[in-house]
Parts: C-alpha cells; structure tokens; sequence
C-alpha cells in the first residue's frame, strides 16, 4: 500500500481552471510547466489559454453543468480565478461533491466581497475613503482630491443612490486614508501556514503619473525596492499570520490565495484591503519568477501541508505593462482585430498574457475586453525587464490601444514624500534621482581632517583638488619628478550599457575620467590602470570593456600597466558589473604645477572645450528622465534622429590629453577644470583662488540638443541644469586676456571645437571673503 506523504507527486493530474482573464492566462501557462499536469480546461478561457501546452479551453457553462464535467472528465483539481465565484461559494459545492479545490469557501471569501468584514482584521481609524462594499470589478474605491465634505456627499449619492457600482455600493465602508506606497503581497495559505512570493506593486489608474479612474491594473513590476527582507517579515510577523491564525478563529479557514494590499505609511505597514485570490497583473509578473511548480503548491495549500513545501523564486526582475482597449475604463470597444509581430514571442524570458480576447472565426484574436493584452518580461534588473516588456509591447497592435508609459516609475524615482509618489510639475533633479552633490561635498570636507593625519614627506595635496600630487624629490629621491594621480568610475552610465549590450565604448569613458582630471594638475599622463568587478566573469562582455579601456589608453598615449578582475556574486546582480580606473602622470621637478591661482587676473578669459555629449555624469538624474518620458533606450534619439537614444547617450567622454598638453607646454595656461560630476557651477571654481570668479554668459556658445532635450523632458531647472551637466562644455581653460588667440589657434589646430564662453571677476562677498559664488552663469533663462 502507498502511503501519501506531502512529497508525493501526483501523477497525469487534470485541472480546472475558472475564468477567462489575463490571471487565468497566467496561471494556465505556469501550471502546463508542472510535470504532475496532464490537462489544464480552461472555462471559458481566452484567446491565449487555448494556445499553452496542455490546455484546453471549454465553453462557459453553469455551476451544475461544471460540476457534471468535473466528474466525466476526471478532474483531479479545480482552480478558481475570479474573485465573485467565490464570493458565491462555488468552491463550498464542489467539496460536497468530494471535488478538491483550491480556493477558499464561501464565508472566507467574504473577505474581498464585504470590505466591511475586511476591515476588522484591518482596525482602521475611519476617515476619508469611500470603497463599495461589494465587488466592484477592482474599481469600487474613492479616494477625495481634497477634504471637502460636499465631495464626500456627491461620492456617496454617485454610489448608493446613483448606483455608480451598482448593487456592490449598496452599502459604503469609510475609511482612513491611507499615505505612502502600496505593495501586493500575493500569499498562499493552508489555513495554518501562509507563505508569500515576492511584493509586488501594481499602477492602477489608467494614465501616466497616476492620473484618472482606478482600473483593474495597467501595469506591475516585482519584487519592489522597498520591500525588504525585514519589511516582509514584519508583514508576516504582525499581519498575514495574525489575519490566518483570526480567520481560522473565527470558523472560517482560509484556504487558497489571500492578496493583500499594504500601505507603507509614516507609521509602518498597514491593511489596505484584501482580496481572496491572485492578483492581476501581480499574476502575470510573479509567476515568471517563481520556479517552484505551481500545481504541487496549490495540492498542499488543498490538503494542508504547505509548511513541507519550499516556494523558490529566480533572482531579478519581472514588469508587465498591460494594454487596454479604446474607451476603457468606462465602455471597451470590443471586436478590433489584434496583430502581434513575429518577433514579439522569439525574445528569452518574455510573455504575452491575453485577457480581453476571443478568437474570430480564422481563429485569430480580437478585442473581447477592457484591459485586453499584457507583455511580460524577466531580466537581471528592473530597467532591463522594463526595457524587454515595452519592447514587446511595440510589437502588439490593435485599434486604440492604450497603455501607461510610467511603469515603474516609483522604483526608478526615488519618493521625497510619505506617498512616495514624484510631483513631477515641480521638475526632476539630481537629488531625487538618489544623488546628492551636498552630501558629496560635506563628506570631503569632513575627511579632510582625518586624511590629513597620514602626511608623509613628499605629501603636496589636499583632497578635494582634481588630482593627487606626491612630490618625489621631498621625499628622498632628487631630481625626481611630481607625480599626479586621479582614481574615477563611470557611474550609472554603466547601467545603460549593460541595459542595451553595448561595452565597447565604456572603457574610454574610465580612461577620459582619470587622464582629464589630472591634466587639471599639470600633468603628463604616463600609465593606467583599472579594476573590473562583477557577478560572473563573461569573458565576452569583459574583453569588449577592456577592447575600449585600450582604445582609450591610445587615445591619451598612456600606457595600460595593469588591473583586478572580481567576481563577487554576494555584491552584484547577474548581467552587473562596475569599473575603476587610475590614472598616474608626471610633472618635470622644475615645471609649476596648475592651477596657478597667484597669477589669475580679474579680465583673465575663459575658454570652453566643446564635449561629446553627456560625458560621464548625470545619469542617475538622466535615466529617471528617460524611463519618465515613456521613451525607450532602443527609440530614435529626439536630438539625433540617426542613432538611438542609448547609443547617443552611451557617445564616450572627450578625452582632451594630446591637444591639452600642447597649449600646457607653452606656459600660457593659468588653471584647468575638467567638468563632471557637479557640472559647471562646482567644477570651474576648483581651478580658481577664493577672491575670483568665473562670470560665464550662455549666450557665448550652444547648448547641445541632448541638454534641451533632457532638460525639457524632466522639467529640470536651469540652474541645476547647471550644476549636473557640462552643457557642452567639457573642460574649462583660464587664460590671460592677451594669449587668448594663440590658445585658441594651438587648440583649434588639433581637432576642438573653443568658445570663449566668459571672463574671470572678482567673488561677490556676500557670504564673507571667499565664500561667494565662484561660477556665475548669465542668461540662464535662455536655457528654459
């Protein structure tokens, strides 16, 4: 005799499964996966489910004429999507008939269908949010733009007397309004156990920005950035195990999926509604990344042995942007023929989810729904799996259709307030995209002191300056030149590579970082030398890096000495890496180094050395206003319509080494700025002494088209604009008013674009002496 343990698999299992959404797509698609599955009948199904392995789509029939299919087709399992037959107790008939199901009965299911009931397990203080209390098709809640009492009463009439919902709004449940960002935790239960696949969050309202009415979902992206690994144990701990062990209490074990909304408020995690079965589109997201089967978790949430069941799911990032039809959400057009290019299905780890769809009599879809059609993508990290889904999503087409270009976008931009929701009428910045030139500053100036403390002799420098000096012949060795070092990264740009396979330029970007910087100082480039971390060594990935850490070494005549290679699989993502460069130069024991702050004049000119573009900075702030503009980085760039925006992006830091240390020679350059990080605002004054400034005037050269461009799209302040980008200008040249010319002749002869783009002047004292601005820019209002 066999005896069934919970580890037993159960053999040529035959499923069915209730509903016709993109859930049910989802959940037909995972469960034809499971080796125990032999057939998946979808009722009714859609015009997706009838095309999985497996399955089999069935008519619509009734509970009675269900329950006699069950019994002649052997059905072993029936799953229930859709939340009202639940709420109608289907599941409680079927198990009188001996019929194994997973879902939970009647009077738990009432959790979702009376939002009343929910609220005691959720204990809100009551205020100001309206939800119908019965199912609304995921629409029934109200939340007041404003305080207003009379808005209060106009909702209410809209729904108990208007019938705006309407037998679902026969009674109202009012709440507190809760603030911050709302996470979809997706739980199975035995009735005793609960265990949750990864938070997720969902975009309910129709159109970017969240603006307009509640849907069922636009969209959904998991696992979220906020959720972390003592946040879901916190839910877990205070409550989803209290929620099962209070149902249980109260006679009625939940069994199934329980789907709960939390808030992240001020003051922790808090309920905001529950649901009794899978989420859409968390369904659609989440099951692409769990690797565990499907079936056999449901047979033990069905049996009560899901404690001896392990949930797995794959590491990265899943998105699902959903599509909806003309007229959604208050009256789809149905019946338009959909077209989905070839291609759309060849791409790894992306899926097409169907909803609202039939098929027509050739057997080709249509529209047969509101929200009609989702494209699915898995990816190392999130911005690659948006990129994937987006580009699926291209490939869909029907009459019509609409979708959210924002997906995501509260992961990719960072909250400043409780509701962790970007105001972005007020403009983007550098800050909000997680970088902080403050903090950056206060953090060099607090270390100074600390740095300070391991002067040895030969020790010429402060921190803060573009370079590190060590004067050889102070330290022992006469005659020996001064070396100059400079250590830089390449930043978020990295991201932007690994996201659209490009990395054969990147390795230029880290040789121009270091060898430009140390130019500042007056040095001689000599030897380079570079670090590159990462996941897992791809020895193709890494051999085009360094193919352009090479290409720059020759573009600055220096010489590649060396370099580390790391895999560290505990510090980065699978598909990550990141890179260091170091670069070491020489000045002769007899030659001053720069700047030379004693013989700035005021009237001295400044010459601006024309950039390639974005350089390495910024694109932190840069590609939260990509992801913001609903453009993708395989999109033609608006400025450039010959290449794609990421190609553009990615164009390599300018590195001025060869015509720099011609003019340098001759003795008639004062100081030097290499513009990056801090733009020109911060980057100009470090070349200056503390009675001057720079006056620049933008009227003296022309902003490239990618700084428009970014600067209109994100809504980016002129003045930050100033402060995060080198707006063209890529290194700064001080000179005196009478050797401007011959500089500019030497510097145009090797191949730059010069401007005089200002003058020095003497430092307004406003904030005492030397602490006033040392860059000010004129005519920053012709930026906007």
């Amino acid at each position: 005799m066999q005896i069934m343990t919970a580890t037993t698999k159960t053999e040529s299992l035959r499923i069915l499964l209730i509903g016709g959404g993109g859930r049910e797509h989802a959940l037909a698609w995972k469960l034809s996966q499971s080796s125990q599955v032999e057939t998946i009948f979808c009722a009714p199904g859609n015009g997706g489910t009838g095309n999985i392995p497996k399955a089999l789509n069935v008519p619509y029939l009734s509970d009675a004429d269900l329950l006699v299919f069950v019994r002649k087709s052997n059905i072993g399992l029936v799953v229930v999507g859709p939340e009202v037959p639940l709420v109608a107790g289907i599941v409680d008939r079927f198990e009188s008939h001996g019929i194994q199901c997973f879902g939970p009965k009647g009077k738990a299911a009432a959790m979702e269908g009376s939002k009343w009931l929910g609220t005691i397990f959720q204990r809100p203080d009551y205020k100001v949010v309206l939800k119908a209390d019965g199912l609304a098709a995921g629409k029934g809640v109200i939340l007041p733009s404003s305080d207003s009492r009379q808005q209060m009463y106009d909702e209410l009439q809209a729904i108990m007397v208007d019938k705006k919902f309407e037998a679902a709004g026969n009674e109202v449940v009012i709440e507190e309004y809760l603030e911050g960002q709302e996470l979809s935790f997706i739980s199975f239960s035995d009735g005793y156990t609960i265990k949750s696949l990864p938070p997720a969050q969902d975009h309910k309202q129709i159109f970017d920005n969240d603006q307009g009415p509640n849907t069922g979902g636009m969209g959904c992206y998991a696992p979220t950035p906020i959720a972390t690994k003592e946040l879901v144990e916190e839910v877990h701990r205070t409550i989803l195990q209290p929620t099962i062990a209070g149902m249980r209490k109260e006679r009625m074990p939940f069994k199934g999926i329980l789907f709960t909304g939390i808030m992240m408020t001020k003051d922790g995690p808090k309920v905001l509604e529950y649901n009794v079965r899978f989420g859409d589109p968390e369904t659609q997201t989440l099951l692409p990344l769990m690797e565990s089967d499907l079936a056999e978790v449901m047979l033990a949430c069905a049996n009560g042995y899901l404690d001896a069941i392990d949930i797995k799911c794959k590491p990265g990032s899943c998105v699902t942007v959903v599509a909806a039809a003309k007229g959604y959400p208050d009256t789809p057009k149905k019946g338009d023929p959909i077209t989905i290019d070839a291609e759309a299905c060849a791409t790894k780890d992306t899926y097409i989810f169907h909803a609202g769809t039939s098929l027509d009599d050739s057997g080709a879809p249509k529209t047969a729904g509101g929200r009609v059609i989702a494209a699915t993508a898995v990816a190392p990290d999130l911005e690659t799996a948006l990129s994937k889904a987006y580009g699926t999503m291209s490939k869909i087409h029907f009459e019509g259709m609409h979708y959210r270009r924002d997906i995501a976008h509260r992961a990719l931009s960072p909250a400043k307030t409780s509701s962790s929701i970007p105001n972005q009428t007020n403009g983007l910045t550098y800050a909000s995209s997680g970088v902080s030139i403050t903090n950056g500053n206060t953090f060099v100036s607090t270390i100074k002191p600390l740095v300070a403390t391991t002067r040895i002799p030969g020790s010429t420098s402060a921190i803060g300056s573009f370079g590190g000096a060590f004067d050889l012949h102070l330290a022992g060795f006469p005659g020996a030149p001064r070396l100059i070092s400079g250590v830089d990264g390449v930043g978020t740009k990295l991201r932007i590579a690994q996201r659209i396979h490009k990395h054969d330029t990147i390795g230029i970007d880290l040789v121009a970082m270091c060898v430009n910087d140390i130019l500042c100082e007056g040095a001689t480039p000599l030897w380079f030398m570079d670090t590159y971390s990462c996941n897992k060594l791809d020895v193709g990935v890494a051999v085009e890096v360094v193919k352009g850490i090479v290409k720059g070494c020759r573009m600055a005549g220096v010489a590649l000495i060396g370099g580390e290679t790391a895999e560290m699989g505990a510090v980065y993502r699978e598909g990550e890496y990141d890179l260091v460069g170091a670069a070491t130069g020489a000045i002769a024991h007899d030659k001053p180094s720069l700047p030379r702050k004693e013989d700035m004049r005021v009237g001295d000119a400044v010459l601006g050395l024309g950039s390639t573009g974005c350089h390495s900075n910024g694109f932190s702030l840069i590609q939260k206003i990509v992801e913001g503009s609903g453009c993708r980085y395989t999109d033609p760039a608006p400025w450039n319509g010959e290449i794609t925006i990421g190609e553009a992006l990615l164009e390599p830091t300018r590195i001025y080494v060869k015509s720099m240390l011609k003019v340098m020679n001759t003795a008639l350059v004062k100081g030097v700025a290499h513009i990056t990080g801090g733009g020109l605002l911060e980057n100009v004054p470090r070349c200056l002494p503390g009675h001057l400034a720079a006056e620049l005037d933008v009227g003296m050269w022309e902003v490239p088209g990618v700084f428009r461009w970014l600067q209109k799209s994100g809504r980016v302040e002129n003045k930050e604009m100033a402060r995060v980008f080198n707006m063209g200008v890529g290194m700064v040249v001080v000179v005196a008013e009478k050797d401007f010319g011959a500089v500019m002749e030497v510097l145009e002869g090797e191949g730059e674009k010069v401007m005089r783009i200002g003058k020095l002047a003497e430092r307004s004292e406003g904030e005492g002496k030397g602490k006033g601005a040392g860059c000010v820019i004129k005519g920053l209002e012709d930026w906007a």
